[in-house]
């Protein structure tokens, strides 16, 4: 019998990982040797290594092009091993190293003008990856906030929707997420971290920050328009399938979204978890967003209901939302048609400011 925390996890996240670049034989070949939850991380590290190798081999015969593509396979099969495995917290925090040094590796051959971007906060630093398009001096920029286990490691192809379209992007690691996880707890006023950003950003000749724009996903799509209310310096935003209360949907998640909030907020118990849960409310925030926002979610949605989605866009006024009937959380079933759909919304709306 499948263990019900390898069931909830192909249940509810297949679709991303295709959609952020796990080869699909790779995930069939991996979740196949998984009989366990104990066994997912480590499975996932074999398969990882495997592209590792191949991408030394490449490297050795000075192929650039597929040794990039090898590390980034690479990346997001370390980063999808660890990302809701709380089972041996050592080995999770070895995988997350190896997903980001495999990512930078990709970034060398793939786009060698990305940058790691560091950023003072509370004492400690919020870490994000910066990348521009060719061919544009001074491009818009957007923001891109995960969720609750996705990190800035996942977004190699979010990013990609963005880029192609003459966007620069920025994808952040904010507190409780990927390298900042252990540092600095998930916490409710998010735009601490957004602000900070762009304050490092700020007077930078090759990007044009009064045009910039904001991305978030999942519990990112609760951090979205929460940065949209208090951050005047972001002009757009697209949300996607974000809680309008948290604490509302705790008895529903997924045991392991229930442990991974509680190490990710640095709670001590599950009750102090809980509480912190319900710090993020967006009741009387969204009325604040007086720029261009986009909500998306998915009616299949069975993490977070689609209906708390459209409490946020009810609450915003001049909002759009579009709920897709067959769309899954986050609409990775539906990434074909909705990511370009909400980067040419986001383009659109960042072209339309002056500059």
């Amino acid at each position: 019998m499948t263990d019900a925390r390898v069931a909830a996890a192909l249940e509810h996240w297949a679709p991303r990982f295709i959609q952020n670049g796990v080869d699909y034989n790779d995930f069939v070949a991996t979740t196949a040797r998984v009989s366990s939850w104990e066994d997912w991380l480590p499975e996932w590290s074999r398969t990882a290594a495997v592209h590792e190798r191949e991408a030394q081999e490449c490297e050795a015969r000075d192929r650039s092009l597929s040794a990039g593509h090898a590390w980034l396979r690479a990346a997001v099969c370390h980063h999808f091993g660890k990302f809701v495995w709380m089972v041996d917290r050592d080995l999770a925090a070895a995988a997350g190293d190896r997903a980001v040094a495999a990512m930078y590796h990709a970034h060398a051959h793939l786009d060698p003008t990305a940058e790691r971007v560091a950023v003072p906060l509370d004492g400690e630093q919020v870490v994000a990856n910066l990348r521009r398009p060719p061919g544009v001096p001074r491009p818009p920029l957007v923001v891109l906030v995960p969720g609750l286990d996705s990190t800035k490691e996942e977004f190699f192809w979010l990013e990609q929707s963005f880029l192609d379209r003459g966007m620069a992007t920025v994808s952040l690691d904010g507190p409780g997420q990927g390298e900042t996880a252990a540092l600095l707890p998930a916490r409710h006023d998010y735009e601490v971290a957004v602000s900070a950003l762009l304050d490092v950003l700020a007077g930078r000749d090759d990007l044009d920050l009064a045009r910039t724009g904001l991305y978030g996903v999942s519990l990112g799509g609760y951090y979205a328009p929460r940065v949209t209310a208090h951050e005047p310096r972001v002009r757009a935003m697209v949300a996607m399938a974000g809680p309008y209360r948290w604490g509302d949907l705790w008895d529903s998640l997924p045991p392991m979204t229930r442990e991974t909030w509680t190490v990710k907020s640095h709670a001590t118990s599950s009750g102090e978890a809980r509480d912190r849960a319900a710090l993020l409310d967006l009741t009387g925030v969204c009325e604040r967003i007086d720029v261009p926002a986009l909500y998306v979610t998915g009616k299949l949605d069975r993490l977070v209901p689609w209906e708390q989605t459209r409490q946020q866009s009810e609450a915003t006024a001049g909002s759009e939302l579009l709920a897709y009937d067959d769309g899954n959380h986050g609409c990775s079933n539906l990434s074909a048609a909705v990511r370009p759909m909400m980067a040419d919304w986001m383009r659109e709306r960042l072209a339309a400011l002056p500059h």
